[in-house]
């Protein structure tokens, strides 16, 4: 038997080697020292985010002197797998739901404490694990707060959190980001990225960039380096490589994006291991990945703005191959968008991949951002292109789709969409998709599109 799961398990990564390749083509720079006069904001979607991909930043900015504060936007409750494997139990009642995100409070606090971070630093929300995506693209204004599948709350349920009570909404959440920033007023910002296939991961990202658009006058803009977690295959090989170096996706190598690296020394990497094993509800049934982090150097990346051109399609972003979640991989093919604009209409070109027998539909996120209105009474605007059909969401309510167009060949699709449909922003936070049949097949990762100067 244990020949058997050897093999299967070679075979596997075998498989994720060759489908999902890393890449030492793209050029990484080295991350600026830190000073003592930095103030580092750390944003995390979930308890264990903050150790896996900034252990090393952590121990390095406390080496030098500098401030820093990690916030946790969830208390990670929703991952049911982990916890069934470390308690040995299935979690059926809400109190047993709420107990598994103050354990991993318990767990993160303890493992800052071995990186030399107390608890003062850290500052808990406690929004629920697996719906802030849908908090920012539907649950704003006059809109009922989101209501979790598990715990079934629809307010913070955690009495020590800094918002205990806060109802689940998009204006929740933006308050909160905006009062630690406006007050602590960091010049350093690690927050997760942009192309990351964990919703709350690219939920945490929209909610800093729309928070730095409302502060803009207030504080200095900050450095912003987003860290990448869930990627499918990635990174590899899985388990404890403390000699290999953390290397991007192979599908970021033609892109725009700009990478950036933190070496970690050997005890720095020590550390690290220890603080990541800390999460035993985790761990128990993931430390083969959450120990893959645990090398030589730690990594982050962004975009630059797109600011498009009429006739000239720009702002190049790959499309990943995989699901929403951690696994989920499919095998179809790479696609790619890129932006341009027309008169009064925003520009959307996929290049998309043949799939033989498989019907394509796509879908696309985009939120406006003006400087003129609050963000919440912006439209928050889905699109769902299947054949000749196209349906419009604003928020959770069904719009008819005024002025879109859509014209497409064999091997891409062109969606226009007029900018009074989005509110007529400064700027748009877009994304998006391609399905075949019922699946995801790829996923693009947000931009910000600069549509007035």
């Amino acid at each position: 038997m244990t020949k058997k799961i050897f093999c299967v398990c070679l075979w596997l990564c075998l498989f994720y080697a060759l489908a999902y390749p890393q890449t030492d083509r793209v050029q990484i720079d080295n991350l600026p020292l830190f000073k003592k006069q930095d103030r580092i904001l750390i944003l995390v979607p979930h308890p264990d985010d903050e150790t896996i991909a900034c252990a090393g930043i952590i121990q390095q900015a406390i080496d030098s002197g500098a401030n820093i504060r990690v916030v946790y936007l969830t208390n990670g409750e929703h991952n049911q797998f982990a916890f069934i494997v470390y308690e040995k139990r299935i979690p059926l009642r809400k109190s047993e739901f709420i107990h598994l995100g103050e354990v991993r409070r318990k767990e993160a606090i303890e493992a800052m404490k071995l990186l030399g971070l107390g608890e003062n630093n850290l500052i808990f929300l406690g929004y629920p694990d697996s719906g802030t995506f849908a908090i920012f693209a539907k649950h704003w204004q006059e809109v009922s707060p989101f209501k979790t599948m598990l715990t079934r709350v629809s307010s913070v349920p955690y009495r020590e959190n800094r918002s205990f009570g806060a109802p689940y909404k998009g204006e929740s959440i933006l308050a909160d980001l905006e009062s630690i920033i406006g007050e602590y007023q960091p010049n350093k910002i690690f927050v997760s990225h942009p192309a990351d296939a964990n919703l709350d991961h690219k939920a945490l990202y929209l909610f800093l960039q729309v928070a730095l658009a409302d502060l803009n006058k207030d504080i200095p803009r900050p450095e912003i380096y987003p860290y990448l977690v869930h990627w499918v295959g990635w990174p590899l090989p899985r388990r404890y490589h403390p000699e290999l170096p953390l290397i991007p996706p192979e599908q970021f190598a033609d892109t725009s994006i700009h990478w950036f690296k933190q070496e970690l020394a050997g005890a720095q990497i020590d550390n690290k291991y220890q603080a990541i094993l800390s999460y035993k509800s985790q761990t128990e049934s993931s430390a083969f990945y959450l120990l893959s982090f645990a090398r030589r150097n730690e990594l982050f990346s962004d975009y630059p703005d797109v600011e498009p051109k009429q006739k000239e399609f720009l702002g190049e972003s790959a499309m990943y191959t995989g699901s929403d979640a951690e696994g989920g991989a499919s095998s179809l093919g790479q696609g790619r968008v890129t932006y341009s604009v027309e008169e009064d209409a925003l520009l959307i070109r996929i290049d998309k991949m043949q799939i033989r027998g498989s019907k394509m539909s796509f879908g696309f996120y985009l939120f406006g951002y003006s400087y003129k209105k609050p963000f919440p009474s912006m439209s928050k605007i889905r699109i769902i292109l299947k054949g000749r059909k196209i349906r419009v969401w604003d928020a959770n309510k069904l719009v008819e789709p005024q002025g879109l167009r859509v014209e497409s060949g064999d091997d891409w699709l062109v969606l226009a969409v007029p900018v009074r449909v989005l509110g007529d922003p400064d700027f748009v936070l877009a994304c998006a998709k391609t399905y075949a049949a019922l699946f995801s097949v790829n996923t693009s990762a947000f931009r910000k599109i600069s549509l007035k100067k």
